[in-house]
């Protein structure tokens, strides 16, 4: 018999007709409900099982883990918790789960409740439960919704290459990629790792960044995007830095800073709604999950909004646009700063804001999302396009509540003289670029872009506060399980 979907038989659409559902026991009480669930939905489906009728063999293999087979009548249910419930008339077992604790290999997702710490521990089953469950549909709905967003506006998908040899952002943390032998690299005259050995005949990396190669695109396109896997091998453990994740880089031909501001509010603004609108159990599933984890906290610990006031919070207001300038006035003035609140003291232009700065001004002080533009040259990267006044570029950060910054953007620099400049004043060798300077020798044109990290996304949409939570195989220091 055809399989149905657990999220089609809640619909009771087929009430009275004879069902076939597969998927994992949650639980099975009294020897007589089963709640069983395939990962469709946030909700078990109940299945009701005639003990007297079924095999006594059969009940005793219906344990926690174990996948099974379920065909029966579909029926309005008499009990609380559920519309509809199967009628058992057949089960078949496809694999066995042991649940009994006190033995070896115990299925270690018992019906209870077990902390995040503990599901990253066996982070290969953590899928299975309700929160994961939930965390894992999101991230997928709002992968799908990028990619239309893109594609409903006419934009290029461009796969753009993870092994490089450009270090796109500057910042010399990537990893390695090499066929030489460790134990004994070939040598050149200097004493160095002979490169021109390796398998490119030069040194390479894992990318950090897409954004570069977008830009070539993007000259011929117009308009292209790219969504894939960056690397930053940064030694840190905090709640907000993975070695692999995922980024979404557009970027624009014939767009300035205020078309590259509307581009992003737009598109953020698009994928939360397309989520509540296609997610509406997951996430509510999740804001409950964080009211009860908030009553925990001591008061003043406590978030200020739940996280369905927090999504509502960004698609219900326009987002504030300030400069950087503008903004270390508001927190050099402000008196969480006179009264030593901040970790990081404001005390004059230059500084490089951090999340403590940019969540004050978006819940403190606008209480609304924010933009910020123009910022010190000295604290952005190279490619970024130059002020008038000689002291800022046109950059563009989107802070948000509760995480801070979520994109990160500017227009990129076109004339080829004033990035060479820049280029030479940041000590970055413009004959490793010289492909990247082309575009800017033959038919440049004004253009911008932005980068979301798609984890940073996930974590905001879901109310999860750690980023290793929302990444299915996450890779840290030290830890490259699977």
């Amino acid at each position: 018999m055809t399989r149905t979907k657990i999220k089609d038989i809640l619909k009771g659409t087929q009430i009275n007709q004879t069902v076939n559902v597969k998927g994992w026991v949650r639980n099975f009480r009294n020897n007589s409900f089963i709640a069983l669930n395939d990962g469709s939905s946030i909700n078990n489906l109940q299945a009701v099982v005639d003990f007297e009728k079924t095999n006594d063999s059969i009940l005793k293999r219906i344990t926690p883990g174990a996948c099974i087979s379920v065909t029966g009548t579909l029926v309005e249910s008499q009990g609380k918790g559920q519309s509809v419930e199967i009628k058992v008339s057949d089960i078949e077992i496809y694999g066995d789960s042991e649940s009994d604790v006190l033995k070896p290999n115990a299925y270690p997702l018992q019906p209870k409740a077990h902390s995040l710490e503990y599901l990253r521990e066996i982070a290969h089953l953590r899928f299975r439960t309700n929160t994961f469950g939930a965390v894992f549909r999101v991230r997928h709905t709002l992968a799908y919704a990028i990619h239309k967003f893109f594609n409903d506006k006419g934009f290029v998908y461009l796969h753009t290459p993870i092994i490089t040899s450009s270090d796109a952002e500057g910042a010399g943390e990537m990893f390695r990629v090499t066929t030489l032998d460790p134990k004994n690299p070939p040598l050149s005259e200097a004493n160095e790792v002979d490169f021109k050995q390796d398998f490119f005949g030069k040194a390479t990396n894992l990318t950090v960044s897409g954004q570069l190669e977008g830009e070539l695109g993007a000259m011929a396109f117009s308009d292209v995007y790219t969504f894939g896997p960056t690397f930053r091998a940064e030694n840190s453990n905090t709640t907000r830095h993975l070695a692999e994740f995922w980024m979404i880089e557009p970027e624009m031909a014939f767009y300035d800073l205020k078309d590259n501001m509307a581009l992003a509010e737009e598109m953020l603004k698009y994928v939360i709604t397309y989520a509540l609108e296609n997610n509406k159990e997951d996430i509510e599933f999740l804001s409950q999950r964080l009211l009860d984890e908030e009553k925990n906290k001591p008061q003043a610990d406590r978030s200020e909004l739940s996280l369905l006031e927090k999504l509502n919070f960004c698609l219900g207001n326009e987002f504030a646009k300030i400069t950087y300038t503008e903004a270390i006035d508001i927190l050099r003035e402000s008196n969480h700063n006179k009264k030593k609140k901040f970790q990081y003291i404001i005390d004059g232009w230059g500084a490089d804001l951090q999340s403590e700065h940019e969540r004050y001004l978006v819940e403190k002080h606008f209480k609304k999302p924010v933009i910020l533009t123009d910022y010190p040259k000295d604290i952005k990267s190279f490619y970024m396009r130059q002020n008038e006044d000689g002291k800022t570029v046109a950059a563009m950060d989107i802070l948000f509540p509760g995480i801070g910054e979520i994109i990160g953007g500017s227009q990129r620099e076109e004339r080829l003289e004033k990035l060479e400049n820049r280029m030479n004043e940041m000590h970055i060798p413009t004959h490793d670029l010289q492909w990247y300077l082309d575009t800017r020798r033959f038919g440049t044109c004004p253009h911008a872009g932005f980068g979301l990290g798609f984890e940073r996304l996930v974590l905001f949409v879901t109310g999860m506060t750690n980023i290793r939570d929302v990444i299915a195989f996450p890779r840290t220091p030290n830890n490259c399980e699977f």
